[in-house]
């Protein structure tokens, strides 16, 4: 049973008012209490839950007589991410401040005596995590997340297009962050909420759903989900648990030791997760990286000779796994599928991941390492929901991640290549990955960290590897020129068209294919984009332009930018629009 340590205020303190200057937190008075599985919890007079904090995820310390903070232990050190405790009685205090003592001092004496960390802290270093969640506690990277607009689009149509697996139903939200995939699920219906977060984001969130009045429903709890209780079990577990390669931060593994919460036949979304694999070729990426450990072939640096420092070098820059995007014609085979179904699999079964694979080559060319990226699928009651990120997809925060070979290989049409993936699971929340790839007999290898990646990508439209035009550029434009010429009326000579007067501007560019099939009249309106909004269109997601304003297809843009060309702005092409000023170009 719960013991009450009486009414309580709760506040925040803030950064000018140090010394016990608060600003409210919660309109009305509270009862304070602590639970058998040592929760603090918060209650209004009515009996509802306003929330609750594990005593194991905070620490606390005394303000004065009446007062006591609490503040996430995984929050930096600015004290204005404490909750205050304003208690009506300082003899309430007073017990309370023992009481947090007592059950701190006994939490670690049975972590002396029996060693029993959380799986968490088993399996993390300490260093790592607490740069982890420092990270995921600033609203900048939240908001980084949440601008991908394929990400936060995608979670939500999945869970409004199964609203019978959310309508009156009991939600965990894994990792809530922000706790926009909790609202996400109220949106569809959601009883009940369990927003969990470890990091100081935890306040921000709890912040964001009581000025959205949905209290009620919201719970957010502060701690790791290896260390937390809720009062019941759940239908549905909610999280966006995906890192590069789909595995990094292992995430997903707290993802899966979730499922103690789970009631069973309960679902979990997403609910599987497929990590594609295939053999690429970039001679412009191995020169780049190559080329960077030419700086330690010096013999003479300020009279030092560096040279027996650049296979070092070399090995340190091949070990980077590669963060960017490129064209889907660099690669010289289909990709291999390494599925896991989150409903089944165990923690464990992500420690050590061993893919072999054999791989038919579709095109020759030079094995300059393997391509990855992943899907998922939201399989719901009633519709299956699949966010990609694929290179044929538009482009999300994730990108696309390659792993070079140190020795390129060559590759010929039809040839069968094998190899092996394995990916070790490290105390830095990430992996080491080995690949090898064998073809005609020779094998190459390499060893990369996956924590420590080089991001590459820059922005630019991704352009297809050289040698991938079958028809004559020249002829393929003038040949579009000339039935582009076909529908020029003749009140314009094309002088004034978009972009100076350059028509090839207006057309698709025959040999440049760009994502989602868009020719070059887009490429300036994508790039003006954040987050993980660049790449091609998709259909199911309309695309914004960088004024806020929805993306224009080709033929709207054209129209819009050239009203020449638009029957509703130039009389010469509508005779009803007479006693309107012809356009000019001016």
């Amino acid at each position: 049973m719960a013991h009450s340590f009486g009414e309580v205020q709760l506040l925040n303190l803030t950064e000018e008012q140090r010394s016990l200057g608060c600003s409210k937190q919660h309109e009305n008075l509270v009862t304070v209490s602590i639970t058998p599985d040592e929760q603090i919890v918060f209650t209004e007079s009515t009996g509802a839950e306003v929330s609750r904090l594990p005593l194991e995820a905070v620490q606390g310390f005394a303000l004065s007589s009446s007062s006591f903070a609490v503040r996430p232990k995984a929050a930096d050190s600015d004290e204005t991410a404490s909750l205050v405790l304003k208690f009506t009685k300082p003899s309430d205090a007073a017990a309370f401040r023992e009481a947090f003592k007592q059950r701190e001092n006994g939490r670690c004496e049975r972590k002396r005596l029996t060693g029993g960390e959380s799986v968490f802290d088993q399996r993390t270093e300490e260093a790592s995590a607490s740069q982890y969640f420092q990270f995921y506690g600033y609203l900048s990277q939240q908001q980084n997340m949440m601008q991908d607009y394929v990400r936060t689009a995608t979670y939500q149509r999945a869970m409004l297009a199964n609203t019978v697996d959310f309508k009156d139903k009991v939600v965990m939200d894994v990792g809530a962050g922000s706790g926009i995939l909790s609202f996400f699920a109220v949106q569809s219906g959601a009883k009940t909420v369990y927003a969990v977060e470890a990091s100081s984001m935890a306040k921000h969130c709890e912040s964001l759903v009581w000025s959205n009045n949905l209290a009620d429903k919201i719970k957010v709890t502060a701690g790791k989900i290896e260390e937390v209780n809720i009062p019941e079990q759940v239908d549905m577990i909610i999280s966006e648990p995906m890192g590069y390669m789909l595995f990094n931060e292992r995430m997903l593994e707290s993802f899966l030791h979730a499922k103690k919460f789970l009631k069973p036949g309960g679902r979990m979304f997403p609910s599987r997760g497929d990590l594609h694999l295939a053999l690429f070729t970039d001679e412009a990426l191995y020169l780049e990286q190559s080329s960077k450990a030419s700086f330690w072939c010096q013999e003479s640096f300020h009279g030092v000779n560096l040279s027996f420092l650049r296979p070092q070098a070399v090995k340190e820059y091949f070990k980077q796994p590669v963060v960017d995007t490129w064209h889907i014609a660099t690669l010289l085979s289909q990709s291999h599928k390494w599925s896991v179904d989150f409903g089944t699999a165990d923690e464990k079964d992500l420690h050590l991941i061993d893919i072999p694979f054999d791989l038919t080559i579709t095109k020759p060319g030079v094995i300059h390492g393997i391509a990855f990226w992943f899907d998922v699928a939201f399989i719901g009651g009633s519709q299956t929901v699949w966010l990609s990120t694929a290179p044929t997809e538009p482009l999300t925060h994730w990108y696309q991640v390659r792993c070079l070979l140190e020795r390129p290989l060559i590759a010929r049409m039809g040839q069968n290549c094998t190899g092996r993936v394995i990916m070790k699971a490290n105390d830095r929340q990430s992996y080491d990955v080995d690949i090898e790839v064998t073809a005609d007999g020779i094998t190459s290898r390499n060893s990369l960290d996956l924590k420590n990646p080089y991001f590459r990508y820059t922005g630019q439209a991704v352009q297809p590897p050289p040698g991938n035009i079958h028809e004559s550029p020249t002829d393929a434009y003038w040949q579009s020129l000339s039935a582009y010429q076909d529908v020029v009326p003749p009140a314009t000579n094309g002088s004034h068209v978009a972009n100076g007067g350059n028509i090839m501007d207006l057309l698709a560019n025959a040999h440049a294919a760009y994502r989602g099939g868009q020719g070059p009249m887009v490429s300036n309106a994508q790039s003006g984009k954040t987050g993980g909004q660049t790449g091609g269109q998709n259909p199911l997601f309309t695309q914004t332009n960088n004024f806020g304003g929805p993306m224009l297809s080709r033929g709207q843009q054209v129209d819009a930018v050239n009203p020449a060309l638009n029957p509703t702005l130039n009389p010469a092409l509508n005779p009803a629009l007479t006693g309107y000023r012809p356009w000019t170009g001016q």
